[in-house]
């Protein structure tokens, strides 16, 4: 039974991961977290699961930790974490207690142009960059899935524990924001099901890790995304197209703004937020940023995903 570290395990996305590696009856997992654990393991008794209030400034107390861990995956969200100071403190703790593989918080893009909250992102990348320069220190993958499609089902929730936030196309009110000319754009989509069943078999996966760990569920580009949507919800959409130098200007000339209404962001920072969201994303879709590659396609090829068409089609059906 191999053992695995989870850091940030009460999130969203990290507790799909973990009901992923919990189903394969084969892991001993810890789940790490700021939070106390007394309430979160009386709600969450599952097999093999072990919860672990964590100090990530005691650089000892994590090495003891991960005594005996194979894999680490973290979940530590960026924006939270001034300066990378916990997951850098993880990965040095990870090093010197001689775990295997590595995989940091990544959980989103290729690139991140245009989308500066996921600055600590890059940071990270390089750091790790750095570690291996001269030679492997540590093995790790940059597991790169793109957008979740359970994100074009809002308010509806798809998975059991994402939580499903309004994009810039808005199936629910049959309404697209998108940048002029950018309807040829492609987006990388994924559900949050293919996310964690693929991490869950690349733990197990015996050969080396890729650096970039690329995830395509399926590829769609935002003029098909749409059509899709339009077919799915039985009408047209009503499309606003704004202009590449307004938002670069910083005017975001939109009738409506999604509302980013994630778990890891407060009441404020949704508000103060919306413009710059909206702005990136759009900017950063035209320059490919939501488009990833496809490693983990290629190292699992008997892994099927779940299209786009068929996901929306039965997420949207007899919905109002």
């Amino acid at each position: 039974m191999v053992k695995i570290a989870i850091a940030g395990g009460s999130g969203n996305v990290a507790q799909e991961v973990t009901d992923a590696l919990v189903a394969t009856r084969k892991h001993e997992i810890l789940l790490l977290t700021r939070k106390a654990t007394t309430e979160l393991a009386s709600n969450n008794i599952i097999p093999n699961v072990t919860w672990i209030t964590t100090d990530y400034d005691d650089r000892d107390g994590l090495f003891e930790i991960l005594q005996g861990v194979d894999t680490v995956l973290s979940f530590i969200v960026a924006h939270s974490d001034p300066g990378n100071a916990a997951q850098k403190n993880l990965i040095g703790a990870s090093v010197r207690a001689k775990v295997r593989r590595f995989a940091p918080s990544e959980w989103a893009t290729s690139s991140f142009e245009h989308l500066p909250w996921y600055a600590g992102k890059a940071e990270i990348r390089e750091y790790l960059a750095e570690l291996n320069k001269d030679s492997k220190v540590l093995e790790y993958t940059l597991f790169q899935p793109g957008q979740f499609t359970d994100y074009l089902c809002y308010p509806y929730k798809t998975s059991k524990h994402v939580h499903p936030f309004q994009t810039q196309i808005d199936f629910d009110a049959r309404r697209a924001i998108v940048l002029e000319g950018s309807e040829n754009a492609r987006i990388t989509l994924i559900t949050a099901k293919d996310l964690a069943n693929v991490v869950a078999k690349a733990v197990e996966y015996e050969g080396e890790w890729p650096v970039v760990g690329g995830i395509k569920g399926d590829e769609l580009t935002i003029g098909e995304i749409i059509a899709l949507g339009e077919k799915v919800r039985g009408g047209p959409f009503t499309v606003e197209r704004l202009k590449a130098e307004d938002l670069k200007a910083g005017a975001v000339k939109s009738s409506w703004l999604p509302k980013i209404d994630h778990p890891s962001l407060s009441p404020v920072e949704i508000e103060t937020m919306a413009k710059e969201f909206l702005s990136g994303m759009l900017l950063g879709i035209s320059a490919g940023v939501l488009r990833v590659s496809d490693e983990w396609n290629r190292l699992l090829p008997d892994y099927m995903f779940t299209g786009a068409e068929e996901f929306l089609t039965e997420a949207w059906e007899g919905k109002p």
